[in-house]
């Protein structure tokens, strides 16, 4: 699906397309979006989940004259990154990200990784890019130009990509759905200060890894902050009159939850919780832990 431009008065944006997979779910909404851009060099960001369907979809966008490549990973879970090697052997395309699945962790995440379960959010362990994209770096082909933006917080080496004043925001502001931060593979003080980041600069549009394109950013990027804000308030008022489990603190906040997103929810709950105790706002007994028990300091 080819997106209009949004250039502006002498400069001509380079073509949007948007190929979605078929890979709908509570997490994934309509599916995983995969963004191509540029004309007879393209750019793939987010080639998606490993489905020959789509691999076959993507392949068949190049016209006479046109090729892959670039295959750019915002970040390594299975739904943005497992497509990767099938294309790239496919295309000859280099595979570029941030890193593997566990670059880019905080320090206090990569401490509590020995000692909390499996985040559950599709880690892709064999994940491995041929090229490093740091933030600020810039990678550019025949029409195009896109700019690293180190967004950790949904994943430590989470990567939005500028295009100009146009955002590719991967699972970092979606319109459709807040995102998972799930320790220790998310970290909720990391994805709040990614979120304050990108609302310092004045975006024109979003084009998310789920979901229809954001026309409003400064708008949802407001909203989502005023969110978790309001979540962090939630928790430490139901703290303040006794200490909480993370399941019955969960039930408490998050009314009519669907069966499928609980987990998702308690995750996030632990996340502001382990983000709440590194501020000396709450703390764990014995241990900052999903099974801990939880009070206000």
């Amino acid at each position: 699906m080819p997106l209009g431009s949004r250039a502006g008065p002498g400069r001509s944006d380079p073509p949007v397309r948007l190929l979605r997979a078929a890979n709908p779910s509570p997490l994934t909404g309509t599916g995983t979006n995969t963004w191509l851009v540029g004309g007879s060099g393209l750019a793939v960001i987010d080639p998606g989940p490993d489905d020959p369907a789509h691999l076959a979809a993507i392949l068949s966008v190049p016209g006479p004259g046109q090729r892959i490549d670039r295959i750019i990973v915002t970040h390594a879970h299975r739904d943005h990154s497992a497509l990767a090697p099938r294309l790239a052997a496919a295309t000859g395309a280099p595979i570029v990200a941030f890193g593997g699945a566990l670059d880019g962790r905080s320090p206090l995440m990569t401490r509590l990784a020995g000692s909390l379960p499996d985040g559950g959010e599709g880690l892709d362990l064999a994940f491995t890019p041929d090229q490093h994209l740091a933030d600020g770096d810039t990678l550019t082909g025949p029409d195009w130009s896109l700019t690293a933006v180190h967004t950790p917080g949904h994943l430590g080496g989470h990567l939005c990509l500028a295009l100009g004043d146009t955002l590719f925001s991967g699972d970092h502001v979606m319109g459709w759905s807040t995102s998972i931060v799930s320790p220790p593979d998310g970290d909720m003080g990391a994805y709040m200060a990614s979120l304050h980041r990108l609302a310092a600069r004045n975006w024109q549009r979003f084009l998310p890894g789920h979901g229809e394109p954001v026309d409003d950013p400064a708008g949802r990027m407001a909203y989502l902050i005023a969110h978790r804000h309001q979540r962090e308030a939630q928790i430490l008022g139901a703290l303040t009159g006794a200490p909480w489990h993370i399941p019955a603190l969960t039930a408490r906040i998050y009314h009519d939850i669907p069966p499928p997103l609980l987990r998702a929810a308690e995750r996030n709950v632990f996340a502001h919780l382990i983000d709440l105790a590194s501020r000396n706002l709450v703390v764990a007994d014995p241990t900052l832990h999903p099974d801990a028990l939880f009070y206000r300091a």
